[in-house]
């Protein structure tokens, strides 16, 4: 299991930044890693909620399936995904003193034995930890500048 924590601060409320991220089409304009998001469930928020995410890393291109498992507006959104590597994540929202948004980032992921297992984990944890940084960053550009 590779454990990966990020955060980044908005300069955005929270209901501003959780009306950018609940809209889960829109996670490919600042995801580099998501090329395309496409719904197999008739709901696109909220819990169960599926759809399927093309992931792109590198060489390496997989599509993701997708579950909403929690839902909690302005506050929290955790999803399973079954894929090339199986895991759970969660954005989290909280509110600074200043009322701006800490945006907290966590993915739990197993790396699959056939593809190296803990080895590849080790090895793809500090990659997908830039991409991820970076994602953040980009996220925070696009709700400071909308």
């Amino acid at each position: 299991m590779v454990h990966i924590k990020l955060e980044i601060e908005i300069n955005a409320p929270v209901t501003q930044v959780w009306d950018d991220i609940s809209d889960i089409q829109t996670h490919v304009n600042w995801m580099s890693d998501a090329s395309e998001i496409s719904f197999t469930s008739e709901q696109t928020e909220g819990v169960g909620t599926i759809f399927n995410c093309e992931t792109t890393v590198g060489p390496l291109r997989t599509t993701d399936k997708m579950q909403i498992t929690e839902w909690i507006p302005n506050e929290l959104m955790a999803i399973s995904h079954n894929g090339l590597v199986a895991g759970k994540g969660k954005f989290k929202l909280e509110e600074t003193p200043d009322l701006k948004t800490l945006f907290k980032w966590e993915e739990n992921l197993d790396f699959p034995f056939y593809l190296g297992g803990k080895i590849t984990g080790y090895f793809a944890k500090p990659v997908l930890k830039r991409i991820w940084q970076k994602n953040l960053y980009k996220l925070k550009q696009l709700v400071e500048n909308p």
